[in-house]
Parts: structure tokens; sequence; C-alpha cells
């Protein structure tokens, strides 16, 4: 990398630098719980892995620049100074080794967000060029085309079609004053369309209106991702624009932890404004629903079954006793893992790691930690509301021989709705 890119990195890392990260640093006792608390430092043992030392570089420039003791040592020419080398040496680190899935945080004894600073010096490292190719092009590819995959409308209109057919029901587009705009994520699309069935036999049952936008379809932000404000911000704008466009009430993420964190809690703070409707995870609407006893179901799977909680929906928004009631409806043996809501375990393939193909084996290491949660309660069947967690978990129970299938929450409440005029 050149010396502008280098000095364009620092001056985003600078910017990082706040009045939370000065106390960040500054009350770190080095205790290494917080190393406890990761994936991938547990089934590694690896000190590297260490989630306060991911981030190195921007403890660094604030130790030199902005305190006494490192102004000290910078004009005595002792301590590591951020370089170029430095930071391609610490961006697999950040990008392979972290899903900011905010355990770290969460055990930390002096409160520090760790993960929030991980998201922060990834900030410096994408503007230095530092950044794995995977998600590089999946950021171009969001911002050429909507989709980190590449996907356009006629490829979502292919699987509407697939879905009508199938249903007998019509998926509404573009449809101005609804209850709500439904996102999808692009995995869905290609992976899970089932996803997209089951939320149309939902509302028709309920009787909400909905609609998909043929302008924004995509709730994947590549941008939270890869650690660009500036992307991310775009890509938020994006589902504030259709949204508003159509005038709906409420928008809906999909089942996708960090697709729900990124539009509702950063969104309004990346775009500096607050928004014209209100933004749901699909687990939530689903819940209310059921409160409302708009959700009639009939017979319970009768197999055992265990969930998976996605991190970001479950430690990050508080998303936890929603999901259970739901299971309530349809499952007499579920059985949850030991740990569980906030002190879930990590998949390990949030924060961009699965778009990362350099990071596969050490993904699948980081899985073990969850391999172990499944085998002690040995469920049937493992659940989950998460797009990216329910793929990382089918390759993980894969890769390890494991015949354990794994459902959508979402698709299961449809499967069980009763049936118009029965």
């Amino acid at each position: 990398m050149t010396e502008l890119s280098l000095q364009r990195g620092l001056a985003a890392l600078r910017e990082e630098i706040d009045a939370p990260v000065a106390a960040f640093f500054s009350s770190c006792v080095n205790c290494g719980l917080c190393a406890q608390a990761c994936p991938f430092y547990v089934e590694t043992g690896d000190p590297r892995y260490t989630p306060i030392l991911k981030v190195e570089p921007l403890r660094l420039l604030w130790e030199q620049e902005y305190t006494l003791w490192g102004r000290l040592k910078v004009m005595v020419g002792i301590g590591r100074k951020v370089t170029d080398e430095m930071l391609d040496e610490w961006e697999p680190l950040l990008y392979d080794s972290c899903t900011m899935c905010g355990r770290c945080s969460m055990v930390c004894p002096v409160g520090n967000d760790i993960q929030a600073m991980v998201r922060k010096t990834r900030e410096g490292m994408v503007a230095s060029g530092h950044a794995p190719a995977g998600l590089i092009e999946a950021a171009a590819r969001a911002i050429r085309t909507g989709s980190p995959m590449g996907l356009k409308w006629r490829t979502l209109e292919a699987q509407i079609k697939h879905v009508e057919a199938s249903s007998g029901l019509t998926v509404p587009v573009d449809r101005e004053d609804v209850d709500y705009l439904v996102m999808l994520s692009s995995m869905e699309v290609i992976n899970f369309p089932e996803y997209l069935e089951a939320v149309a036999r939902i509302f028709d049952h309920a009787g909400v209106t909905w609609t998909l936008s043929k302008d924004y379809f995509e709730a994947t932000n590549a941008g939270i991702q890869i650690g660009s404000r500036d992307i991310a911000a775009e890509l938020v704008q994006r589902i504030v624009d259709a949204a508003s466009k159509l005038r709906v009430q409420g928008v809906i993420s999909p089942e996708c932890g960090h697709a729900y964190t990124a539009v509702r809690w950063e969104g309004p703070n990346l775009i500096e404004r607050s928004y014209p409707f209100k933004v749901h995870h699909i687990i939530e609407v689903l819940d209310e629903l059921r409160t409302k006893g708009k959700l009639e179901t009939h017979g319970k799977e009768t197999d055992r079954l265990s969930m998976h909680d996605p991190c970001n929906l479950a430690r990050k928004s508080g998303v936890i006793e929603e999901q259970r009631k739901l299971m309530d409806l349809v499952a007499e043996n579920f059985v949850d893992l030991k740990e569980h809501g906030k002190f879930q375990w990590c998949c390990g393939a949030g924060g961009g790691v699965s778009s990362n193909e350099r990071a596969d084996k050490l993904r699948m290491t980081a899985f073990k930690r969850k391999k172990a949660q499944i085998e002690e309660v040995e469920p049937d069947r493992m659940v989950t509301m998460c797009a990216t967690c329910r793929t990382q978990l089918e390759e993980g129970l894969e890769e390890f021989n494991m015949d354990i299938p794994v459902v959508s929450l979402t698709e299961i409440i449809a499967d069980h709705l009763v049936e118009k005029g029965r």
C-alpha cells in the first residue's frame, strides 16, 4: 500500500478515537476474561485471538497521540508505531477471527465494549486498503447492484413466481400504504426461498398487509461487515428511500441478525436522522401476532428441538423470549442449549467472516464450541432465525458428521398454521 493509503487509514482511526475509546483503553486491566468468551480463542488456545489484542492498532494510535506516556515513548524512540506493515499483520485478526458477536464485551469486568472497538478499528483498516478480498468485492457489488452477492430484481422475481405457484398466494410488490416493507437477504433468496413463502402464508393467515420493493430488497449491509461508515450509510439510505416511497408503517428485517442491528440500531446514527417508520425483526412481528391471537396453529413437533440464538438478535438486541414463546406454539419437546439467550456462544460466521473464504478453516474451528453445546443436549433438529447462522450450522454439522437438520423458526410457524376454512 502507498503512504497515502496509510495516512488515510490513520486518519480514519483518529476519527474513531472518542471519549468512550479513551475510557476503554484507560480502564483495561488485561485480565484476559474476554479471551475466555471468544470461540476463536477457546477453540485454538492461540493468544493472538484474545479480543482486546485485536484492536492493538487503535490502542497504539490512541496511546502515542493522546497520552503523555505514549508521546514520551515516541520521543525516545521506543514502542511500536502503527505502520502499513502492522496493519497488514493485524488485518487477519480483525476480519478472520472476530464476528463482532459481543460476548467479549458482555463479560468485560470494566464494561469495555470490545466488539465496538473492533468495528471502529475496521474503519481504519478498510480506509488504508487492508481488508479481505471477499469483503471488498461484496461491498463493491452491494453499491453497484444493491446486493453483496450481485443479485438483481430478476433473480428475486423468479423466486416470487415459484412461491406464488407453490402457495397459490400473490406476493405483493410495490404496494403503497401497507403495514410492512419486507426485506430479504441475498442468502435467503438463493439458499432459503422457502422463507419468503413462509412469510407470505403467515401474513395472509393473519391479515397483515405487506410488500416487497423493486427499488431495494436487500437487508444485508456489507458496509457494516467490512467497516466502512460511508458504504453502510448508503445502504441504509436505500432502505429508507424504498420504505418512504411506499409510505409503509414498518420495515421488517428478515432472519438475519446483523441486518437487523444494522438498520435498527446503527442506521439512524449513520444517516444522522430518525426514520418515519419502525423497524422490526421478523420474530418480533410474529410474536406480536401471537400475542394478538392472530396465529392460529394446529399440531406440534414431537421430535427433540433445540435453538441457536443469533448474537445480534439476542445478545445485542434483547430478543430472547419472543422466539421461545413462538416455539411453545409448535413444539412439545424443546430443550434450550445450556448457554443461550444473551450468553449464547457465537456460531462463528457473523461479522463478515462467512464472506471471507480465507477464514473458512478457522471458522470451522470456532464452530467446535457450538458443536459441543449441541452435543450436550442431543437434539433431533436445530432451530434458528438467521440465514447466516443457519448456513454455518448446516456446514459445521456436516463438517463434523452430525446428522442434525437445521430449520427456520418462521418456516416452522408457517407449517403449523390452521388452513382457512378448516
